[in-house]
């Protein structure tokens, strides 16, 4: 979801409009992913590093998160969408807990999408946690902590039932995951477009999975 400061920037507003007018598009985005038949849509929408914005900003973006999902989650529970969020909750505010736990709550039953917005998300911080949890788990078991193997030590992520990603679109012209899913996206392609995040649209989207469906996707073979 990169391009929304830039977008606004083009068009003399402040950031926050941009960040409302990428907030819109999620709902866009997750309608055109249903059409498709995607099952898993994950969006970036606040890193770790994003504490190093203005006090305004991020005071904005929080309330922005609250506002967007009471406005769209019953809507998008309507089209089958499941919300789930993934990052650390530690340090976020209140009302903003409590709005993702109840959009997670009232939308575990939908199944036509998962739709996961990584919030307050670093790749970093998930991958240490993860290490600090497994060796806990095995010495609270008394087991050899050399037992830890990928898939145990996959099982302490944030979200561990969701699966890798096939695809991941950077969109901004940006051309690096900046600590987006460091460890699930061992074999993802990689896919950067120009278009800001507000205008990625349907075209853009089906650009995307064109030129994903022309790739021959190894896995490390030959």
């Amino acid at each position: 979801m990169d391009g929304n400061r830039r977008w606004a920037k083009r068009q003399g507003r402040r950031a926050e409009f941009g960040h409302r007018s990428g907030a819109e598009n999620v709902h866009r985005l997750a309608s055109l992913c249903i059409q498709r038949g995607i099952t898993y849509l994950t969006l970036y929408a606040f890193s770790t590093e994003n504490w190093k914005r203005s006090e305004r900003e991020v005071r904005s973006l929080m309330r922005l998160l609250v506002l967007y999902f009471n406005k769209y989650a019953d809507e998008l529970r309507q089209e089958g969408v499941r919300l789930r969020f993934m990052g650390d909750r530690n340090g976020l505010p209140p009302l903003l807990i409590q709005t993702m736990d109840e959009a997670e709550a009232t939308s575990a039953d939908r199944d036509r999408l998962q739709l996961v917005i990584a919030f307050n998300y670093g790749g970093r911080r998930e991958i240490v946690t993860a290490v600090h949890s497994a060796m806990k788990e095995a010495i609270v078991n008394g087991d050899d902590i050399a037992s830890i193997d990928e898939t145990k030590f996959a099982s302490h992520f944030y979200l561990p039932d969701i699966p890798d990603p096939d695809l991941i679109i950077r969109t901004g012209g940006e051309k690096r995951l900046s600590n987006f899913l460091l460890w699930q996206a061992a074999y993802a392609e990689l896919y950067f477009d120009d278009t800001l995040w507000p205008d990625f649209g349907e075209d853009e989207l089906d650009s995307a999975i064109a030129d994903f469906m022309s790739r021959k996707r190894r896995f490390g073979s030959s």
